[in-house]
């Protein structure tokens, strides 16, 4: 059944009072609070009859109705505005991203401190790891003990491995530190993708005796490959200030939450509306997203190939109206560098 204007406009005003208030609705504080044109007992059965269709539900015996996912997701698909962002939101959205958009992490990592202060939600963002295409600038083994020695891997773009493994012999640093040179001098501009069967043997054969280092470093090489992408999360506590959450088994499950990376990653990747460049998921208990939860994320592009997700979490009632608009701004300043 088709709504009709009227129930529309209603629908909207509820969706949008109790985001704002976290307290259920009724036909008095629309008729007050909104310019509906028509009086509280219209309002009342209006309200009863969008109840009937699924998309308000009456959570206690007050006359106060809220909305339901239904609801929510009729408002997020149709009825929800573009909230303008103020001036000062715009210029420190510029700013985060203009001084950190040389250094990947430290912009995914601002952005993402920026972008849960600015909405109170917890931020999470995933990128790409490209680890296939990273660039190793040196290598260098260290002497920990008798038969125990650490492997370290530098990447172009500073990022830092390190692994520790056993050898069957002692290895004086002396001669680790010629080892290592030979490894940088064999390694160094070359990406972890190109290293095929016949350039790790041709390394092998030209470290001699200690070939069998070369197969711990690519065992080290291939974790760092198998990370295919990382995450950054911010306000996981955020959730405290919103009353839906005050219930410490509600509070502590979320966080539980946040700990399971395939976790994130799978509720990420949860496909729901589609709004523009947007994937908003209002939960349903599906894919392990609660139902008192609403997930919107942003897929967006930093410098060449590198394409990363930013997503926030909050409860159903979340501002759906300005997050939109603050990822969609966010994306523009992006897409524009």
């Amino acid at each position: 059944m088709e709504l009709t204007e009227r129930q529309l406009n209603i629908l909207k005003a509820i969706v949008k009072d109790y985001i704002e208030t976290a307290e259920a609705v009724g036909s008095r504080t629309l008729s007050k609070k909104y310019n509906l044109g028509i009086s509280a007992a219209t309002i009342r059965n209006e309200m009863s009859d969008l109840e009937d269709m699924g998309y308000l539900v009456q959570p206690h015996t007050s006359a106060g109705r809220i909305p339901t996912q239904k609801g929510y997701i009729l408002y997020v698909d149709s009825l929800m505005g573009n909230s303008e962002l103020e001036d000062h939101e715009k210029e420190i959205l510029q700013k985060c991203i203009k001084s950190n958009f040389e250094k990947v992490d430290s912009l995914i990592e601002e952005l993402s401190k920026l972008l849960s202060s600015l909405t109170n939600y917890t931020t999470i963002t995933v990128y790409d790891n490209h680890s296939e295409t990273s660039i190793i600038k040196y290598i260098q083994l260290v002497n920990l003990s008798v038969d125990k020695i650490l492997l370290i891997v530098v990447s172009e773009d500073g990022e830092i491995k390190s692994q520790e493994f056993i050898t069957t012999e002692e290895l004086p640093q002396a001669k680790l530190n010629v080892i290592s040179s030979n490894l940088t001098n064999k390694l160094s501009g070359k990406k972890i993708g190109d290293l095929d069967e016949n350039m790790i043997e041709y390394i092998k054969y030209e470290i001699g005796e200690y070939s069998d280092i070369v197969d711990d470093l690519i065992d080290l090489l291939n974790d760092v490959a198998d990370e295919d992408f990382k995450i950054s999360l911010n306000g996981a506590t955020n959730i405290f200030n919103y009353p839906e959450f005050n219930d410490m088994v509600k509070a502590k499950s979320f966080l539980n939450m946040l700990e399971e990376k395939d976790h994130i990653a799978k509720m990420i990747g949860t496909k729901g509306i589609q709004k523009d460049n947007l994937n908003i998921v209002i939960g349903n208990g599906e894919n392990n997203i609660s139902t008192d939860l609403s997930i919107i994320t942003a897929t967006y592009n930093v410098q060449d190939n590198m394409q990363g997700k930013i997503s926030f979490i909050g409860p159903t009632r979340m501002d759906y109206s300005k997050v939109y608009s603050i990822l969609n701004y966010m994306s523009l300043l992006l897409d524009g560098k």
